[in-house]
């Protein structure tokens, strides 16, 4: 019982912060970990049990996403399909033991793009441009790497259409919102399927995640987002560690 409240009120938090910033995987995977849940599992469970707050976001911008000068919406949610369902595949074909040695390098790499890719893009936008295929081939490397772990793939996708000469962040954000629900969508179909999720502990987050969203979505109208992000980044910088000293 003391594992399902503390999953409950992890989700709840999760989903507020999903709501305002992101990141609320930085918390929902390390709980399922930390009670106990197998690493692979945790990752589906959790990716299932944020899916409808995301899903229920993409809906809200559905009219809201654009197509980018020389690539089409289609193409970029065709790269996210496609790489959704081979980065999930990837997960379920990955050994139990080879991929508890890979999370900590995983939340590694989400930190630190979570954390210096708002910082860092502005400045490569001066001397780096990415071209339309180019975009589209990174699309589906970042949907790879989204069905297979997920952590900071909104950050990610900002920053790649950003290098692509993007600046509407109403629009990018709309789109971001559908794409990460499109990605993250297939591997919970390729999850079930393989029979990879826990529901007892993926159930009991999901209601928590809903909820946080729910306030989340409200109050963070009143709360300053840097302080959010603040609080996002020393949290996953403190799993990160546990992570790495748990090897």
């Amino acid at each position: 019982m003391a594992s399902y409240l503390l999953l409950l009120a992890v989700a709840f938090v999760a989903g507020a912060m999903n709501a305002v910033a992101g990141g609320g995987s930085f918390l929902t995977f390390p709980a399922l970990v930390f009670t106990g849940v197998p690493s692979i599992v945790a990752n589906a469970s959790s990716t299932v049990a944020l899916m409808p707050a995301a899903a229920a976001s993409a809906w809200g911008f559905r009219h809201h996403r654009r197509d980018f000068p020389g690539v089409s919406f289609r193409a970029l949610l065709a790269m996210s399909l496609l790489g959704g369902v081979t980065g999930a595949l990837l997960l379920l074909l990955t050994p139990q033991r080879l991929f508890d040695g890979v999370i900590p390098w995983l939340m590694l790499l989400a930190t630190v793009a979570f954390t210096f890719a708002p910082k860092l893009t502005p400045m490569l936008r001066r001397v780096v441009h990415v071209g339309p295929r180019t975009l589209v081939a990174t699309q589906f490397l970042i949907a790879v790497y989204g069905g297979y772990f997920g952590g900071a793939i909104g950050i990610m996708m900002l920053s790649a259409w950003s290098l692509f000469g993007l600046t509407d962040l109403r629009e990018m954000n709309a789109t971001k919102t559908v794409m990460a629900a499109v990605m993250n969508g297939i591997a919970v179909v390729c999850f079930v399927i393989a029979g990879k999720v826990w529901w007892p502990q993926t159930l009991v987050m999901l209601a928590g995640a809903v909820a946080g969203g729910y306030l989340g979505a409200h109050a963070g109208r009143r709360v300053d987002q840097k302080h959010v992000r603040t609080a996002i980044i020393a949290i996953s910088i403190t799993i990160t560690v546990v992570f790495f000293l748990r090897r």
